[in-house]
């Protein structure tokens, strides 16, 4: 079992999406900082909450902002191994492990997903880092759903991550749960402690930019990389590039993600949450006592 410190929520309904028929849904999460896995906060709770509402699925495809290399690829392991990509934490964050099991049949089902571009099967190399197991320990705290990861590939820009989102749609009729996760703003040289649950100015256009075209055109995401505050609130795309692969789902079904959570982070973080494909509650708001991290990632 994993080591979380979040408070069980209510029991998740047990039929897949293949046993039913129905599509899984996809969701993007704002991970923030790496502290959100251990901590007992809004986010947590509301991640966990939103887990519980989740039937279970065959397998979940993570898109994490934290597996950003040159080349497109999945972890096809049987075991991926918990990857502790970051420094500075307690000790306690360290000692987190989420064993959940891969599967390099969905691997392989992925990549065939994907074509005509080539995908590798890494079988070696990666595993789970802090954006996929920060999350999924609230999401599925049992760590018995197979989970396999794809890459963010940093030569492409938003449209084209965008198309491969939309790429992935068969999976879902497939039973597979896509869940992203980045920042819609994340820019951890402007971080203000003073700020520990407000966004500046920059942050907030930018945060509702995405917001909008999501609910509007989501195809057009990567009209984003024409923002005038993209400097700012980006300044590296990986955190926001594993957003596109919700707008390229959510394209390709014809639909369009609601917001299920929203809040700011020092400043310069949103914490955003997108689901695609399922009834939603009104998105949780500040206001809620939270405990912030001393860093993010």
């Amino acid at each position: 079992m994993p080591t979380n410190h979040a408070t069980d929520g209510p029991a998740r309904p047990a039929p897949s999406s293949a046993a039913t028929g129905r599509d899984m849904p996809a969701l993007f999460l704002g991970h923030g900082s790496p502290m959100n896995a251990i901590e007992d906060n809004r986010y947590s709770r509301s991640w966990r909450t939103l887990g519980a509402t989740l039937a279970r699925p065959r397998a979940i495809l993570a898109v994490s902002a934290h597996w950003y290399i040159r080349g497109s690829a999945v972890t096809a392991m049987a075991a991926p191994r918990t990857i502790h990509d970051f420094g500075g934490f307690p000790p306690e964050l360290y000692a987190l492990d989420y064993p959940a099991p891969g599967d390099p049949d969905v691997a392989a089902e992925v990549a065939d997903t994907l074509l005509p571009t080539v995908t590798a099967l890494d079988e070696t190399s990666w595993g789970l880092d802090h954006g996929t197991w920060s999350v999924l320990v609230h999401l599925f705290p049992d760590a018995d759903v197979p989970v396999v990861q794809l890459a963010v590939d940093a030569r492409l820009p938003l449209d084209a991550h965008v198309e491969l989102g939309a790429r992935l749609a068969p999976l879902r009729a497939r039973g597979i749960l896509v869940v992203a996760s980045g920042n819609v703003v994340h820019n951890l040289r402007a971080m203000d402690f003073s700020q520990p649950d407000a966004g500046t100015d920059w942050a907030r256009r930018f945060d509702g930019a995405a917001r909008d075209l999501l609910a509007s055109e989501p195809g057009d995401l990567g009209r984003l990389a024409d923002h005038p505050d993209l400097h700012l609130a980006a300044p590296t795309p990986d955190h926001l590039d594993p957003l596109c692969y919700l707008a390229g789902l959510a394209a390709a079904a014809g639909d369009t993600p609601e917001v299920v959570l929203d809040g700011f982070a020092l400043g310069s973080l949103s914490m955003t949450a997108f689901a695609l494909g399922m009834p939603v509650a009104p998105a949780a708001r500040p206001g809620s006592p939270s405990t912030t991290a001393r860093s993010s990632s």
